[in-house]
């Protein structure tokens, strides 16, 4: 660690974006069924080319195209146990994290192993939150010094923060990071979003709060809360809901991407337009 050039990014105050309070509900004419993906999953997630990765019920990882068909397949899901999470930012690499054992497995595209990363060799012990960065690097939040940090792929530090303990009253504890078109999104529930750049300079934050699932996806912000999707415009600052209809019937997990909503569910994955 003492070799590691760590890089104090500078912080630069913006003032918060005014969130509108209260967005139009749209019918549920909103959502337009398009397939479902049959089989037995528990857990999936899209990438912004529309592939999916599915871990089925046997622990294989599938990835499929649009189109539904098979591209690739990774079979050694469980050598750390179950994931945490999972990051398909990069539709070329897929990042793996398991978070008992701070270990981070990424996959070329052909879901064929590219490396491993023990964070405790590198002396990083508590991390919840890891995501790909745009330049093929890894982002992490080590909640031990409360600081943003770049890795590489074996580890080492490229870039950290000061300690967040040094810039906020109360230190966000994010449940997700998101790097998407030249920022570094984190979202803790009951503070909202904390947007940086890729030099660590602090943007903006917005007060979206309570909502789950988030994902950054081009031009929009997604979050569900209170049965509904939430679609945040960037460039427009425009905020919509859409009550979830009941036709959607129970699902188990539920993402929004590529102006899609997709459903988990006992037969598959459901997939809906939105309009």
């Amino acid at each position: 660690m003492n070799k590691t050039k760590t890089i104090s990014f500078l912080l630069c105050f913006c003032v918060s974006v005014a969130i509108p309070l209260v967005a139009k509900p749209q019918s549920d004419s909103a959502f337009q069924f398009i397939k479902t993906i049959k089989g037995s999953f528990t857990y999936f997630n899209v990438d912004n080319l529309d592939y999916m990765y599915l871990l089925t019920k046997n622990n294989q990882l599938k990835k499929l195209n649009e189109n539904g068909d098979s591209v690739a397949v990774f079979n050694d899901v469980k050598k750390y146990g179950n994931p945490d999470f999972m990051d398909v930012t990069n539709p070329l690499k897929t990042l793996l994290y398991y978070k008992n054992y701070s270990t981070i497995v990424t996959l070329d595209r052909l879901l064929a192993p590219r490396n491993t990363i023990n964070l405790r060799k590198q002396d990083i012990f508590y991390v919840n939150n890891v995501t790909l960065s745009y330049d093929n690097y890894i982002w992490i939040f080590d909640e031990e010094d409360y600081r943003l940090k770049k890795i590489d792929e074996e580890g080492k530090i490229l870039q950290s923060s000061v300690d967040w303990r040094m810039l906020f009253d109360t230190v966000p504890a994010p449940v997700k990071m998101i790097d998407r078109d030249n920022f570094v999104y984190l979202y803790d529930t009951t503070k909202g979003f904390y947007i940086f750049d890729y030099y660590g300079g602090f943007k903006n934050r917005l007060t979206f709060l309570n909502w789950t699932n988030v994902e950054v996806n081009g031009n929009f912000i997604y979050g569900f809360k209170n049965n509904s999707l939430y679609s945040y415009v960037l460039k427009s600052l425009q905020l919509k809901e859409y009550r979830l209809p009941a036709f959607f019937g129970k699902y188990d997990a539920i993402k929004a991407m590529n102006g899609k909503v997709y459903l988990l569910n006992e037969k598959g994955v459901d997939i809906y337009q939105i309009k």
